[in-house]
């Protein structure tokens, strides 16, 4: 007996609405069993991962302050994605974004300027920019793989900003910790809601998400991105230009995670330091599919992933599970949106070995009946 995949006609539009539901339910199953194996009681984790975050006016602010840097980044992420251009560097384009803004401001150093901050966030758009400039030249002048180039990029910027903090842009008075001086109160972004941390950043990334939307549904450049990437021979037959679209997905990639690691260094860390982000510009990858690259679906995927993050630091403190397991919840997540995706386009088709079969299945699987 055979299995073979084939592509559906007509794949559901609804099944792939719902699947990053269906996703999130299959990592709560397996999180279930997996906690129960290890003798947690897994309605107290889920407690601690789902709940406890929302409990109160200073969790929901440190949920909307891990969601800035994750929806900027996402919502670049989408928009190449869409369009085929497989950027994975935008962690390194955060951290150069974050470089280029701490710059600015330990330039003006404790100033009272009210150019400070415009500087900053302009100064972090373009060291974003710049960053992701490298691997849009490389593609179109040479043809490399923007995969591996933007994703060697991000150890780079890492190495920069590590040698910068532990040289010279090294606190003086910091008691050697591989950190800047603390910016100044014209250098750090104010305080959106009493009570929290959470600062305009949140507000940047909301407008920018409502321009994304804008952008891909209204325009011709959106249209022209979304054509290059649904059916590359039909837009180049249109004359799109495929240089084009990799320069534009690439620098607003850039530009979105430039602002997003600004934001985190002018916000909640307030100075450069060795480590600007946990990872978000990876995790952005998921957030980007969980909103089914959509700008309004980047939203809620972010929150999502926010949402696993402080999850998974109040179990750490509450039952001792290991710092992995935001990881571990992060990539159950992709894997079950994943096989979704699979099963939403193809479906499983049982053959028998003299039946003629299509030249064209992805997969075939044989058992042993």
């Amino acid at each position: 007996m055979m299995f073979v995949l084939e592509r559906r006609a007509n794949p559901s539009f609804r099944m792939a609405i719902a699947s990053p539901i269906l996703a999130a339910l299959g990592m709560m199953v397996t999180g279930f069993f997996l906690f129960s194996a290890l003798g947690k009681d897994p309605v107290e984790v889920f407690y601690l991962f789902f709940v406890k975050p929302l409990s109160s006016t200073y969790d929901i602010g440190e949920l909307l302050l891990k969601t800035t840097p994750l929806l900027l980044c996402g919502l670049g992420l989408a928009m190449g994605f869409r369009a085929n251009i497989w950027n994975i560097g935008a962690e390194g384009q955060l951290t150069m974004g974050a470089i280029a803004g701490g710059g600015v401001a330990l330039w003006f150093g404790d100033s009272d300027s009210m150019w400070a901050m415009p500087l900053m966030l302009l100064a972090g758009v373009l060291g974003g920019m710049i960053w992701a400039a490298i691997p849009a030249y490389l593609r179109t002048r040479f043809n490399t793989n923007e995969i591996l180039v933007t994703l060697m990029l991000v150890y780079i910027a890492q190495l920069a900003l590590s040698w910068l903090v532990h040289g010279p842009w090294r606190d003086p008075e910091g008691q050697n910790y591989p950190q800047s001086r603390g910016f100044g109160d014209a250098e750090t972004m104010s305080v959106l809601i009493d009570g929290t941390r959470v600062t305009w950043g949140i507000v940047y990334a909301l407008g920018l998400a409502l321009v994304a939307w804008v952008v891909s549904q209204k325009t011709i450049a959106g249209f022209r991105m979304q054509v290059a990437g649904m059916a590359p021979a039909a837009a180049a037959y249109a004359g799109f230009s495929e240089k084009r679209n990799i320069w534009i997905a690439l620098l607003v990639c850039g530009a979105t995670a430039g602002l997003a690691g600004i934001c985190e260094v002018a916000g909640p860390i307030g100075r450069l330091q060795q480590q600007i982000s946990p990872g978000y510009g990876f995790a952005a990858i998921i957030v980007a599919w969980i909103g089914r690259l959509h700008p309004i679906g980047v939203i809620f995927g972010a929150l999502l992933m926010s949402l696993l993050y402080l999850g998974g630091e109040a179990a750490q403190m509450g039952m001792s599970l290991p710092s992995a397991i935001t990881g571990l919840f992060q990539g159950l997540l992709l894997f079950y949106l994943l096989a979704a995706d699979l099963f939403i386009t193809f479906r499983l088709k049982r053959v028998r070995p003299a039946e003629r079969i299509d030249p064209k299945p992805v997969v075939t699987l044989k058992s042993a009946a």
